[in-house]
């Protein structure tokens, strides 16, 4: 129990990140209806695009200096590739039956991370990625990596300007009408389209910021590493209530709490020792998620269809 606090520090961080990249899986279905399974590889192309930023700059320059170039060319790679697959790969499809845009969501998350692994330079390995200088920062009865202060400043401001966004601006007012009713929203004299453009931007940006957090609090990005955190990303939008941005968020929480715990704690209970430890975090993940859909179905903050209607 000494560990304690440390585990729910761990927990939170990594719950911060998994939320990062579950609002773009929300936003979009939330508007559309629709799964994309390609979120996990325009969250890697974000990372690869903030590396790319960085061997841009002289050799030996300091990662706070490079941080905001960073930044921005991981922003614009993200958005670029999202904003290009809305339009060339799920447009088209949209009054298609629902498999269509899903299999097609499939089949784009492989080919972008085909592309990584065949054009980047060295990608067919891990490429090491800057990270802060200096040990831990002890905070008493925890400690925290230098990399991770990116995600404790990036996720609250990133949660709290797409909370203006949305509730105070009016294309984020729109959003919230496309999402209640598309075909009224168009009646309206609401641009559909742009709108959903526009939540696919918004959430490859936060995903573009995320795929920076994964770099400078594990130090390497590969061309894999969108898959599994997309699926975890996915998991969370679904325990938070999937079309709900607030829910992703604290979907991602509650799913790195549970990481953290069960791989510190389950090894220790009496017939579960081989159950525990870290090969077994992706199993706990989900057994999260199967437990939640069994007892509330529409997530922790989502609605009933029946209250829907």
């Amino acid at each position: 129990m000494n560990d304690l606090p440390q585990q729910l520090a761990n927990g939170l961080l990594l719950g911060a990140l998994y939320g990062l990249i579950a609002i773009g899986y929300t936003m979009v279905y939330g508007i559309v209806q629709l799964i994309n399974f390609a979120h996990g590889e325009i969250f890697m192309i974000g990372g690869f695009g903030a590396l790319t930023a960085y061997l841009w700059l002289p050799a030996g320059t300091s990662l706070l200096f490079a941080l905001p170039l960073m930044i921005l060319m991981a922003m614009a790679c993200s958005v670029l590739v999202a904003m290009g697959a809305e339009r060339f790969a799920y447009r088209p499809l949209r009054g298609a039956p629902r498999l269509a845009p899903l299999i097609t969501a499939i089949g784009l998350s492989i080919a972008l991370q085909q592309a990584i692994w065949a054009f980047y330079p060295d990608a067919t390995k891990s490429r090491p990625f800057p990270e802060f200088e200096g040990g831990r920062i002890d905070l008493g009865a925890f400690a925290i990596g230098r990399g991770d202060l990116f995600l404790v400043i990036a996720a609250p401001l990133c949660m709290i300007a797409l909370g203006f966004f949305v509730s105070k601006t009016r294309t984020g007012r729109a959003m919230q009408a496309t999402s209640q009713d598309p075909d009224t929203a168009k009646l309206m004299g609401i641009n559909t389209d742009r709108i959903i453009v526009t939540a696919f931007a918004i959430g490859a940006a936060f995903a573009a910021i995320a795929a920076i957090a994964h770099g400078v609090k594990y130090g390497e990005v590969n061309f894999k590493m969108g898959f599994i955190a997309g699926l975890k990303a996915f998991t969370a939008a679904v325990l938070g209530g999937i079309g709900n941005i607030y829910g992703a968020m604290i979907g991602g929480l509650v799913l790195g709490l549970a990481e953290a715990l069960a791989t510190a704690y389950i090894e220790n209970i009496p017939g579960m020792s081989q159950l525990g430890g870290g090969a077994w975090k992706d199993v706990w993940a989900f057994v999260l998620l199967i437990l939640v859909l069994l007892l509330r179905p529409q997530g922790l903050l989502g609605q009933r269809v029946a209250d829907r209607a």
